[in-house]
């Protein structure tokens, strides 16, 4: 068979790396369609999948409606080219491919706050599939599995860290050193969203060092360094999950990391403003398992991860609490697998509506 494949982001290309070498490894074609969009493009060529380029994207509020139509021109071009029997993608670029080619679509999505997006793919998807935690009803195609998007690489029976990360670093064996990632806002569902101001991320990097070697990881590119005690994070971007399974904290104020950094057992404080009543279900849910904190105000984001560096037993404790919740999450590389060699086995998935009626801690046996 053939599976087209859409990479907007970097996270894109994570949760679907695995998946695309495996259909790989199994005689199948597969292509990759990219949007050059932060470190997207170096993720790509660093595990060595088959893609084609359909666009660009800096990181500004309008570059997204600027660069809309040469978007789509390319993806139709590409995607009537490559004739796929089966896309996946999160959104609506997937689902219109699909309208275009009559491939199947599945959709993989955990941002229940990307309402249009929702709105504008949902007639063209034939299938949704989102963490249990996700807190929005897509509809009688919306298919639920036990765990998160970040399930496909950073599963147990995915995830193998390289030992010389440290070494890589510059610190030593027992030296504790703290990530702050910075988010660019520059993807369409950050349109109106903010997290720390320059003021502030310089406040947090000179307080977090004062305990911990700091390495800042900007999408934006706009931190200055000369000044700060602080140094960029310079290796390559697929090694940043390694890092941040050794790391004594995370704080950030972007998204994906955040739950990356909880399902490797590393503290994590998380900051925006996204958090409050209506945040996103799989952050609400790690918070309450206490592997991360959403905290809104300032203040209490130096408190709080200045409290965790100090605390001698916190990477064992969160290595006893990341082993308890993940012991029954899925290998979703294995599912998106599953899936696209077999697609009827969706109808073996609960549905939104029929999970949001079993127990919590109701476990899905195979998926």
């Amino acid at each position: 068979m053939k599976y087209l494949v859409f990479t907007n982001t970097p996270a894109h290309v994570h949760l679907y790396r695995n998946a695309v070498e495996e259909l790989q490894s199994r005689g199948h074609e597969v292509l990759v369609l990219a949007r050059d969009y932060g470190c997207t493009l170096d993720l790509l060529e660093y595990y060595g999948l088959p893609h084609s380029v359909y666009g660009e994207l800096a990181t500004s509020k309008s570059s997204l409606a600027r660069q809309l139509p040469v978007h789509y021109v390319n993806i139709f071009r590409e995607a009537r080219r490559f004739d796929p029997d089966l896309i996946f993608g999160v959104g609506a670029y997937a689902a219109h491919a699909g309208a275009l080619t009559g491939a199947s679509v599945v959709l993989i999505t955990d941002s229940e706050n990307t309402h249009l997006d929702h709105a504008i793919s949902k007639p063209f998807a034939d299938a949704y599939l989102t963490p249990h935690t996700f807190d929005k009803d897509l509809g009688d195609k919306h298919h639920v599995f036990h765990g998160f998007k970040e399930c496909a690489y950073l599963h147990p029976d995915e995830f193998a860290p390289q030992t010389d990360v440290r070494d890589r670093l510059g610190v030593g064996e027992d030296e504790e050193f703290a990530i702050v990632r910075l988010n660019a806002f520059g993807s369409h569902h950050d349109v109106g969203e903010q997290g720390f101001t320059p003021a502030k991320r310089r406040e947090l990097v000179e307080k977090l060092a004062e305990d911990a070697t700091v390495f800042v990881s900007d999408e934006g590119g706009d931190m200055d360094f000369s000044d700060l005690p602080a140094q960029p994070f310079d290796l390559h971007p697929a090694l940043l999950h390694d890092a941040l399974d050794e790391a004594s904290l995370l704080v950030a104020d972007t998204q994906t990391m955040v739950t990356e950094a909880a399902l490797l057992g590393t503290p994590a404080v998380r900051s925006n403003s996204f958090v409050g009543e209506d945040d996103m279900g799989n952050f609400l849910e790690l918070e309450r398992e206490g592997l991360i904190y959403n905290v809104a105000e300032f203040d209490r984001v130096i408190e709080r991860a200045t409290g965790l560096l100090a605390r001698e037993d916190a990477d064992r404790e969160w290595a006893r609490k990341r082993e308890a919740f993940m012991a029954d999450k899925v290998n979703l590389t294995d599912l998106i697998v599953s899936v696209a060699t077999d697609p009827t086995m969706l109808e073996s998935l609960p549905t939104k509506q029929t999970y949001g009626r079993m127990p919590q801690e109701t476990p899905a046996d195979a998926f």
